[in-house]
């Protein structure tokens, strides 16, 4: 699209190329400082016309409100403005993560319990299952997913995408 900014994911459980790593740190601080845990942080445009999206959620487990995504940037809106790691015209979105991805052990540990739509070809697929338990160390970590009375383990190495799923 003519015009667009390009734009740079990250998350912080992912290597991230190209984010100055300060800038990183001091969110992650006053956020947990507030409860709150980074998930993702883009990154878009260049010289004086930054976007900073941030992607946020509650370690107590609750879901993330409005008045959440107001606090945090109005938080980190003062912290960046005072320590001169954005140029000084930026923008700067908080929002909750949405369709929530599960990258790392202690996330899918995190959500034992939660159904979750998962992408691991050589374990039949995409399918939908409730994460039973997570096992072993952040190397050699393999999910027990239950579906239809039935429980299989996954190593996490195999799994290509995760994300919760919603059930009514």
């Amino acid at each position: 699209m003519w015009g667009s900014l390009p734009t740079f994911f990250y998350s912080w459980r992912l290597p991230r190329h190209g984010v100055n790593e300060t800038l990183e740190a001091v969110i992650n601080a006053e956020l947990a400082g507030a409860g709150f845990d980074l998930v993702e942080l883009r990154t878009a445009g260049s010289g004086t016309q930054r976007l900073f999206e941030i992607r946020i959620e509650r370690r107590d487990g609750v879901g993330v409100t409005v008045d959440d995504c107001a606090r945090m940037s109005r938080l980190l809106e003062a912290r960046l403005d005072a320590g001169g790691l954005v140029p000084e015209h930026y923008v700067l979105q908080v929002s909750s993560p949405g369709d929530r991805l599960l990258r790392s052990p202690a996330e899918w540990r995190r959500f034992v319990g939660q159904w979750v739509s998962v992408l691991a070809p050589e374990h039949g697929g995409r399918f939908e299952a409730r994460v039973f338990a997570v096992e072993g160390d952040d190397a050699v970590a393999v999910v027990t997913l239950e579906q239809d009375g039935r429980r299989r383990d996954v190593p996490l190495a195999k799994v290509k995408e995760a994300r919760l799923a919603f059930r009514i």
